[in-house]
This record gives structure tokens, sequence and C-alpha cells, in this order.
């Protein structure tokens, strides 16, 4: 019984010294390809998701580049924009997010002010799997 409660103690120093979570945290890549109107998800490389987006209408464009995750709220609304509601944000770059939409009809077509937006349950997925591996998420935009 000793050894067993000694054996337990040792585990847990482990645990707390080394995470696991750090150590085996998944690489996320959200890919928007603008002239798609669609993102890409890649999990350690592999493609796991693919989906319709909306991205900046005309006058208003989606920034390119390739961003790491700024900000991240589960509900925000915009404080541009009449209030709208943007749930799941992930910030990119100053007021630019990706976040989910209830325009699910718009989809695959650029009319947005900027931002990317996905239906409302993809927004979450993907807002859920760059929280739990934020360091390792990275958003890459293209024409």
């Amino acid at each position: 019984m000793r050894r067993l409660g000694s054996l337990a103690v040792l585990v847990a120093l482990l645990v707390f010294a080394f995470p696991l979570s750090a150590a085996w945290a998944a690489k996320i890549e959200a890919k928007i390809d603008l002239s798609s109107q669609r993102m890409y998800v890649y999990v350690d490389g592999k493609r796991a998701y693919v989906w319709k987006v909306s991205s900046g209408k005309a006058g208003y464009r989606t920034p390119t580049g390739t961003f790491s995750p700024k900000r991240m709220k589960r509900v925000h609304y915009s404080n541009r924009f009449n209030n709208a509601y943007m749930p799941n944000s992930i910030f990119f770059l100053g007021g630019y997010a990706i976040h989910g939409t209830t325009a699910t009809g718009s989809l695959g077509r650029p009319v947005s002010h900027g931002c990317v937006r996905l239906s409302q349950g993809n927004a979450k997925r993907l807002y859920d799997l760059v929280a739990a591996n934020r360091s390792r998420s990275r958003i890459v935009v293209v024409r």
C-alpha cells in the first residue's frame, strides 16, 4: 500500500512538472482561400475540415498573410457595426476576426466588412480547437 501511495505522489509530481497537454498539443492551421471562399482546417498537417466562409465584400478587404490568434472571445458584439453578434471570435489582426454568423445563406460569397464568417457550429468547432492549442495555431489567408 505504501508503494502505491509513493507511486501516486511521483506521478502527480511529474504531471505538474511536465504538463502532458503542452507536450502533446496539436498543430492547428486555418487556411482561408478568398478566391474559393473556403476554409481548410489542418490538424497536425492533415486536413480535418473544409468549410464555406464569407470574407470582405467590395470596398472591405480581408487582410492576407499568416497570423497567430491575438484575442479570443466566446461572445462578442461588434463595436463598429451595430453591435453585430460575433460568436466564437478569434481575432487575428486588429478588429479582424474569424467568427460565427447566423447569415448562413451568404456563406460561400464575400459579404462581410472584412472578417471571416463561418456557420455558428463550425465557428465553435474551430474556436475549441484553437483554444486548446493556441500556441500552436496559425491563420493563413490567401487570395
